[in-house]
């Protein structure tokens, strides 16, 4: 695995502190100001990772949108953008069918480093060498306004009734 994932900087801007605990039992403290980003109109962000999901690159507006640098994303767990308000069921559902060789699709709230956030129409593909699995590729597009809604909402109850 990547090193351990740096505690989030305290933004400048009024924020709740939150601790994330992840899968393998790692917590993180991470800043969320409430403040949506609106995604960039025309771009891509398009990043790729190991089979552990520790990223291995990112694209330009990858590193525009999140507010980390290169040097801060490369090596480091794809969750470093976990946002808190996503539910743990649609990672975990995320990774069940990029693990299996299928393609994935799902609306994601990520969390920027300043602690503002935006939300992605995610397409999460395995990469394939010689017939194996060597990692995965997400390519993040622009998504519609009323499916971050219902997403807002879906997310909210499947949040309520996560345990831990």
């Amino acid at each position: 695995m990547g090193s351990p994932l740096p505690d989030a900087n305290k933004p400048d801007m009024p924020s709740e502190q939150i601790t994330l605990t992840y899968h393998d039992g790692t917590s993180r403290i991470v800043y969320d100001s409430g403040v949506e980003r609106p995604y960039p109109d025309g771009k891509l962000i398009v990043s790729r990772t190991d089979l552990d999901g520790i990223l291995t690159h990112v694209n330009d507006a990858f590193v525009e949108i999140s507010g980390y640098g290169v040097d801060e994303l490369i090596s480091q767990p794809q969750s470093i953008l976990r946002h808190p308000d996503m539910p743990k069921a649609a990672y975990k559902d995320l990774w069940a069918t990029a693990e299996s060789g299928q393609k994935w699709h799902g609306y994601v709230k990520n969390l920027c480093k300043d602690g503002s956030h935006y939300w992605v129409y995610a397409t999460v593909v395995p990469n394939v060498r010689h017939g194996k699995t060597v990692g995965y590729t997400s390519v993040r597009r622009k998504p519609s306004r009323s499916k971050i809604e219902a997403a807002i909402a879906q997310y909210a109850d499947m949040k309520q009734n996560e345990e831990g």
